[in-house]
């Protein structure tokens, strides 16, 4: 992609947030590509598309979400996408948290710095997944995950969050029907997609509801 298109991108997202929103999403992005420099926190081919690739990739999971979603679980944050661009719109939403679940310590190092910096309502927990979904699930109106692992291990990962009421919403690339398919072995699921508006090869899983087959 050319540094034009990049910019006609960002100067997309300026137009369809506030201008504070978009003030927080221009911090995250100027970390990223400080903390890039020593930390891998995206693929570096894809940091010249940073806004197109993985802003507005972030940002269209809002328009599958319950619009008074107030609590977010972001699982494998990895570089905070998408859970620090999530919140850097929540941040407008009175009460408003995003839990970012990421194991890696510098990762994780990352995310609390940016969560400081661009003032965004996040609490960050460097922990395994499966060490704090119980504690996190009740009350959790989204739970995401991006590139962090195929369709049925998502599920196991997720599914105390889906258990306890929670919207599942996994964007997913161009293997998103073959991963259905194998989830679809061991799940009964009721689920959705969305063409994605980053990647027209692309998916966005909408998950009401996960059942492991013969559990009732």
């Amino acid at each position: 992609m050319s540094g034009m298109d990049e910019d006609r991108h960002k100067r997309a997202i300026a137009q369809n947030v506030s201008h504070e929103t978009f003030a927080r999403l221009e911090t995250i992005a100027a970390l990223l590509v400080k903390w890039q420099k020593t930390i891998n926190l995206v693929a570096p081919s894809s940091l010249p598309d940073l806004w197109q690739r993985h802003i507005a990739d972030s940002l269209q999971l809002l328009e599958h979400a319950p619009k008074d979603a107030r609590r977010w679980v972001d699982l494998g944050s990895g570089g905070g996408f998408p859970g620090l661009v999530v919140a850097a719109v929540l941040a407008e939403r009175e009460g408003a948290q995003m839990h970012l679940v990421e194991s890696d310590t510098r990762k994780a190092a990352f995310l609390r710095e940016a969560g400081r910096v661009a003032n965004l309502p996040v609490q960050v927990h460097p922990q395994r997944i499966e060490a704090v979904a119980p504690a996190l699930a009740p009350g959790t109106d989204v739970v995401s995950a991006r590139a962090l692992a195929p369709l049925p291990r998502l599920l196991d990962l997720a599914g105390p969050f889906l258990a306890a009421g929670a919207l599942a919403l996994f964007p997913k690339g161009r293997d998103a029907a073959r991963e259905l398919t194998e989830a679809r072995k061991g799940w009964t699921l009721d689920v959705n997609e969305a063409t994605s508006l980053s990647d027209p090869e692309g998916r966005i899983l909408i998950i009401r509801e996960a059942r492991p087959l013969g559990s009732g």
